[in-house]
């Protein structure tokens, strides 16, 4: 399994701030030696390593990770999401649906 994490970083040269927030937790929560590659996102560039891979993924959000297993590629945006799926990581239900809706405004429960 091959693990890249892409992260943004805006035309005013600082990381967005979710990104900011996804590789702290990420430190915090002792996973970055599981991760593989770190690609950027370059606003500025659109030919940077990670907005091909966005634009190749049609991924529309950063931060996101994406899971190459075999042939089997998976992307996930979700930070929590990919730390239960795929770092095997104990994640609460409720916790992954509330950083979607974080995320997300535009959804709301049913």
């Amino acid at each position: 399994m091959h693990i890249t994490f892409v992260k943004k970083r805006l035309a005013s040269g600082e990381f967005c701030d979710k990104c900011q927030d996804v590789e702290r937790r990420l430190a915090v929560d002792g996973y970055l030696d599981q991760l593989d590659e770190v690609v950027v996102a370059d606003e500025a560039d659109s030919q940077s390593p990670g907005m091909q891979l966005a634009d190749a993924l049609s991924v529309d959000r950063a931060p996101f990770f994406v899971v190459r297993d075999g042939a089997q590629t998976s992307v996930y945006t979700v930070y929590l999401k990919f730390v239960k799926e795929v770092l095997r990581g104990r994640v609460k239900a409720t916790e992954v649906a509330a950083e979607i809706l974080r995320d997300n405004p535009d959804l709301d429960f049913v």
